[in-house]
């Protein structure tokens, strides 16, 4: 039989998404590929993912990644979830934290139990079951994946990390296992025919680079997918309006929180990643509202201490592409669509991508049903963290400026509004297929943003009064004792992986 297998892999773009999957396909495919990664260190990357959700673990895990020592050569540090504030509205502020809510009962969620006793005016705290909810508001870290024999979920950790140097620390993993770098500025690509599929790029200087499958890691600018392939793009700008971000440095401040803090203002939102060297933060936001120069202004007066580089304008538009395999190239990170960072999905869709890369792996033939199939994936996985965030937006109370109005009075798409109606009538969440965010995450968004349901599963009536105030009091205590025991996240790193 004739060997069809693709043995050349050309990725264009260095950065995370880059070396991501130059690190990736090195382990997962080995000696029979040889991958090659075109970068020029004339040409800067974005650079603001830097913060993470708990799937990145699997990545580092299956890369056999020392997560100590990964925190040290990226100034990494912990994350237990996202706090939201000034969102609902003025003064008001809610977590999004990483894991699982008290324990599971019979057949039911413990937030059915919970909702219960929160709509009988009884218990007004949910958070309070969630032990890293209560570390992240002690400022606490452990890697405690279970609460001794307890049912109660332990810790669920992501990290915050500079992103460029995580980049530096897959290079070096991935030159080791024999990935080629290109030093190296495109200047154009040629396409074969009859089926315009890519056969080489060339660089400045007139070096033509060849390959069976590339990847396009070039950022907002698409080099192949768009320029070369002219794939196209979806819009969201009608319910996602923010198309520029300002981002800027400061010196760190103790103690180290562990969380992200993302706070609404007048025409976006700010964020701040809290690192061991600095603070990254950032104010995303909409040109319809707001001006460069005094988003710039806005981020510099927000700052918990001084800046450390000079601010920098990104623009973008939210969407994705049409397709994000089109004939022989599969893009990844900015180069395949843009969500802005607001639940650091960012370097998850890298990761997924990747991920569903290796699984769909194509030979020289080019399956379209692998590839359809990679791409109803990659759309379904986009679309559903688009409406996540999209939550966060159309449930507000906030009327003072003209964004927060536009954004409460907005249609949202269908599948988003189905969510919304079902949780508002009787509580009920339900994962849609093998969408990203689980029942916990939309629960306290939902709540967080002021969508109170109306009812509970009446299955949760099953249990006696007395039974649920000593189960859920129990819940409370066994939290508190694990949080009470743990140390300060400052006094984590500095134990574990201080850089």
């Amino acid at each position: 039989m004739p060997d069809h297998r693709i043995t050349k892999v050309v990725i264009v773009g260095g950065g995370t998404a880059g070396w991501m999957a130059a690190a990736a396909l090195s382990k997962a495919l080995g000696p029979q590929l040889h991958v090659q990664l075109i970068e020029s260190d004339e040409i800067s990357t974005v650079g603001v993912g830097e913060a993470t959700i708990p799937p990145i673990k699997i990545f580092n895990a299956v890369l056999q990644i020392d997560e100590d020592d990964f925190l040290r050569n990226t100034q990494g540090t912990f994350k237990l979830g996202i706090e939201f504030v000034d969102w609902l509205r003025r003064g008001h502020a809610y977590l999004h934290a990483f894991g699982g809510f008290g324990a599971d009962a019979g057949m039911l969620r413990f937030y059915q139990f919970w909702l219960r006793a929160h709509q009988a005016g009884r218990d007004a705290d949910l958070w309070a079951y969630s032990t890293n909810a209560v570390a992240a508001r002690a400022g606490k870290m452990a890697r405690l994946p279970t609460l001794g024999q307890s049912p109660v979920q332990g810790v669920t950790h992501a990290f915050h990390f500079d992103a460029s140097l995580y980049a530096r620390y897959l290079r070096a993993y991935a030159e080791r296992a024999g990935v080629t770098r290109i030093e190296g500025r495109i200047v154009g690509t040629t396409l074969r025919d009859p089926d315009g599929f890519i056969e080489s790029v060339t660089l400045e200087g007139g070096r033509a680079v060849e390959g069976e499958l590339f990847i396009d890691c070039s950022g907002f600018r698409g080099l192949l997918i768009e320029e070369a392939l002219h794939t196209g793009y979806v819009d969201w700008s009608e319910w996602l309006r923010c198309d520029r971000a300002v981002a800027v440095p400061c010196e760190s401040t103790r103690p180290i929180l562990p969380y992200t803090r993302s706070t609404a203002l007048e025409a976006g939102w700010q964020w701040r990643i809290p690192l061991q060297h600095r603070t990254g933060n950032g104010y995303v936001y909409s040109s319809r509202y707001l001006g460069d120069d005094e988003a710039v202004a806005r981020l510099l007066g927000n700052l918990d201490g001084a800046p450390i580089a000079a601010p920098r304008v990104l623009r973008f538009v939210t969407g994705r592409r049409r397709k994000l395999w089109n004939r022989n190239c599969v893009a990844l990170g900015l180069a395949s669509g843009f969500l802005e960072p607001l639940e650091s999905t960012s370097i998850h869709l890298i990761q997924s991508g990747i991920g569903r890369l290796i699984t769909l792996f194509p030979d020289r033939r080019f399956n379209p049903l692998e590839i359809d199939e990679y791409n109803r994936q990659a759309i379904f996985e986009f679309e559903r963290i688009r409406d996540f965030i999209i939550l966060h937006y159309k449930a507000t109370e906030r009327t003072d400026t003209a964004l927060w109005r536009d954004c409460s009075r907005m249609d949202i798409p269908d599948t988003l509004q189905r969510k919304i109606d079902l949780f508002r009538a009787s509580g009920r969440i339900f994962r849609d297929s093998e969408e990203l965010f689980l029942e916990a995450s939309w629960l306290q968004v939902l709540l967080g943003q002021g969508i109170a349901p109306e009812g509970h599963h009446p299955m949760a009536e099953g249990m006696p009064e007395a039974q649920l105030q000593q189960f859920c009091a129990d819940i409370r205590s066994i939290i508190g004792t694990a949080v009470a025991a743990m140390p300060t996240h400052d006094d984590f790193i500095a134990r574990h992986c201080k850089a």
